[in-house]
């Protein structure tokens, strides 16, 4: 397994570019699950407003997209054979996060679009909204394909100066500044979905790439990212649900 190279992760500076340039864009809450609770992609585009509760703004993953093996493209209707509910990649990542601030105000927005969109296209004759319950759609309540993202966030990347890393690169930048930050190992394992400690130190443990820096900067980043129940200082443990969480699996 390969270790991160911090060179294809964006520092603070570049975060907050990538996230204030993308506001305007469709893939707004793509890039805020994935820079700011480390997403995967087709767990993003899995996820529906009931997997939200709403009063203590927690966010309960508990599918993906994607192809589903014991189904051919024939037996699927047009244009979902990718986009099929599928069980995520192991049970632990199964979880339940904490949302921040500034993406549970980009949901609410978008559940608002989302109503709007529905009450105009739901007796639509000849293409009816899709009342699916998925955050990340089409105007018409379809799902979002798992390419859906790229030509945005390479024009994101580029009219912006960023480097040009992959999406999934995003959801190593939120690890990387966690633990370049001394975030506790088992606490990013664990918001990651990994299914074991073992997984995260060996993907993003080299201490031969990470160089800490900017620590004030980026405490400022995890001041916004963290759960709320974790104090300052005190960034040894993270609540979850234990049903949810285990280390017994290997990815």
């Amino acid at each position: 397994m390969q270790n991160i190279d911090v060179d294809k992760t964006l520092n603070i500076e570049q975060i907050k570019l990538l996230i204030q340039k993308s506001k305007e864009t469709p893939i707004y809450l793509h890039i805020l699950f994935a820079v700011l609770m480390g997403l995967r992609k087709q767990e993003i585009n899995g996820l529906k407003y009931s997997d939200i509760d709403f009063i203590n703004r927690k966010l309960h993953l508990q599918r993906q997209l994607g192809v589903d093996p014991k189904k051919s493209k024939e037996e699927c209707a047009k244009k979902t054979y990718t986009k099929q509910e599928i069980a995520l990649k192991t049970y632990s990542s199964q979880r339940i996060l904490d949302i921040p601030d500034m993406v549970f105000e980009a949901i609410l927005e978008e559940k608002k679009r989302y109503e709007r969109n529905k009450s105009r296209r739901i007796n639509d004759k000849y293409n009816p909204f899709q009342d699916l319950g998925y955050i990340c759609c089409s105007t018409y309540g379809h799902p979002r394909s798992k390419g859906f993202h790229v030509r945005y966030y390479k024009a994101l990347l580029q009219e912006n100066n960023l480097p040009q890393i992959r999406f999934h690169d995003l959801r190593h930048t939120f690890a990387t500044l966690l633990l370049m930050n001394n975030y506790n190992l088992k606490a990013v394992s664990q918001l990651l979905g990994h299914a074991s400690t073992i997984i995260t130190a060996n993907v993003y443990f080299d201490q031969e790439k990470v160089v800490i820096d900017c620590v004030k900067e980026i405490t400022q980043y995890i001041n916004k990212v963290k759960p709320k129940d974790v104090e300052e200082g005190e960034l040894n443990t993270i609540k979850l649900d234990t049903n949810l969480v285990t280390s017994r699996f290997i990815e």
